[in-house]
């Protein structure tokens, strides 16, 4: 799809007219309370639309409707074919209106517009497509137990599930969820991140519009406490799949501990390393993928290159390619299709980054903090400064200097996280050797990268938790195993021993 222009961007912006209810059994409602809270463009603090705001009663009613819908078959029971037949249709609506979603996700965001059209929309529906292939593609199994018996080893969808959203990939991590959740033929309690709750909605409306029954995917807007940690401790909700912050995360294994020992998958923060030793070939593209990786998004990306580990043989002209890339990523308005770098999502998180960039700091480039937009930071620091240690979720680069690659390994592996890591060198014995000692879910070599949708998607330690995104693997998380076991002897003497 091609690119309009800012103004023709801007003149969308001003036309849209999102959804603002809970969607619940199939229809938008005010919520029980009848509160509302602001959905806030955070380039311009504007307010969007004003949303219904969920509350334990909301968020009560949307699982008994997903139960009902559950238990009676309407989607859990259906065909695969046709199950993924309503998906598909699904991918067209949203192909059909990609560009109004794209405009939405921007202005609610704070998003470019350049990657919500070029990455969000794209990969979002092909997550949605993938998944709906899949449906009919993956198989049971029958194991060999002897002569006299069959054991079928079958796959049922675990129930109602609770997916909880993070607010820096709004449609894409709902894409993520959704897609395995309903291929698996689970009905969906989904609570969209405050900040960003409009995509959601719109993707609610399109999913009935295609055919996905009432009550199979319901979406309950509102504030952690009166939302998700009602949806963590619900007694009739089978499994959470969540992605966000760690310490939020792992709140929900203590509300399933304290509930009904619910399934839980948790994917969390990172503190990513990317390894560049003194044989990296084309330091030029190694500063580009650095680049990419650390200020993509604003930085507010948990597989996000958020330190860089450089040996000293080449960190100097290393630095010297990674400053003249950043100038390529100008920031300002985030319907400005030459904009790379658009608005932190709220101001609380603005002020979270910024404090990052106080006091006597090493700044290679960058280090201003306005307004609610950041420019892309490189700093230069030690191994044990908060910088180096804790999730920034900003457009800041740590530089770290090491003198040999098993000082880069430890490095890497010194951080309670593990959800990715890049290497940059020339010797593919080290870089095998590298990607085996990094403690990680992802490693690429010589880019930077999560993979694709073929591949699972989840981290180590406390980058993750209970299973992956993406890929086969995916569809674990929605399903249980069951072991049927048929007895074909008719020896009655075998059965008395």
């Amino acid at each position: 799809m091609d690119l309009l222009t800012a103004q023709e961007y801007r003149a969308l912006a001003a036309d849209l007219s999102p959804p603002t209810g809970a969607f619940i059994d199939g229809g938008f409602r005010s919520a029980a309370s009848a509160k509302t809270f602001a959905s806030v463009n955070p380039a311009t603090g504007a307010v969007v639309a004003e949303v219904a705001a969920c509350g334990p009663e909301d968020v009560d009613v949307a699982v008994e409707k997903a139960r009902e819908a559950f238990e009676d078959g309407r989607w859990s029971r259906l065909h695969p074919a046709e199950r993924k037949d309503v998906l598909i249709r699904l991918v067209k609506l949203m192909t059909r209106n990609a560009r109004e979603l794209a405009v939405m996700e921007s202005v609610d965001s704070g998003k470019t517009i350049y990657d919500c059209e070029t990455v969000d929309l794209p990969e979002a529906i092909n997550c949605i497509k993938w998944h709906a292939e899949a449906i009919d593609k993956i198989y049971d199994s029958i194991s060999p137990p002897s002569d006299d018996h069959i054991a079928m080893v079958v796959r049922e969808p675990v129930g109602v599930v609770g997916l909880v959203l993070p607010w820096n990939f709004p449609l894409l991590m709902m894409a993520w969820k959704i897609g395995p959740a309903l291929a698996s033929g689970c009905s969906v309690v989904l609570k969209p991140a405050e900040e960003t709750p409009l995509t959601a909605l719109r993707l609610a409306e399109l999913a009935m519009e295609a055919g996905v029954p009432r009550g199979v995917l319901n979406v309950v807007p509102g504030v952690g406490p009166e939302v998700g940690e009602p949806i963590g401790r619900h007694m009739d909700i089978d499994m959470v799949s969540f992605t966000g912050s760690t310490e939020t995360g792992m709140k929900f294994l203590s509300y399933a501990a304290e509930s009904n020992a619910k399934e839980v998958v948790l994917e969390m923060g990172g503190k990513n390393p990317a390894i560049v030793m003194d044989d990296a070939e084309n330091l030029d593209r190694v500063a580009a993928h650095i680049v990419n990786g650390a200020f993509w998004n604003m930085g507010e990306n948990c597989s996000a290159t958020s330190r860089l580990i450089v040996h000293e043989a080449v960190k100097a002209p290393l630095l010297d390619r990674i400053t003249a890339h950043a100038r390529e990523w100008p920031v300002g308005d985030p319907l400005d299709p030459e904009t790379r770098i658009g608005a932190l999502v709220s101001t609380a998180h603005f002020d979270k980054v910024a404090s990052y960039l106080s006091g006597d700091l090493h700044v290679v480039f960058g280090g201003e903090a306005e307004d609610g937009f950041v420019t892309p930071t490189c700093i230069e620091t030690d191994a044990d400064s908060v910088q180096a240690t804790e999730e920034i979720f900003g457009p800041v680069l740590s530089v770290l200097t090491v003198g040999s690659f098993d000082q880069a390994i430890t490095l890497a592996n010194a951080t309670p996280y593990g959800l990715c890591a890049s290497l940059f060198t020339a010797n593919a014995k080290r870089a095998i050797r590298g990607a085996r000692a990094i403690k990680a879910g992802t490693v690429t070599v010589n880019s930077f990268g999560e993979g694709d949708i073929t591949t699972p998607f989840g981290g180590w330690k406390q980058s993750g938790f209970g299973g992956r995104d993406n890929g086969w693997q995916a569809h674990d998380q929605y399903t249980q195993l069951k072991t049927i076991w048929i007895d074909l002897s008719d020896d009655v003497d075998e059965v008395v021993d």
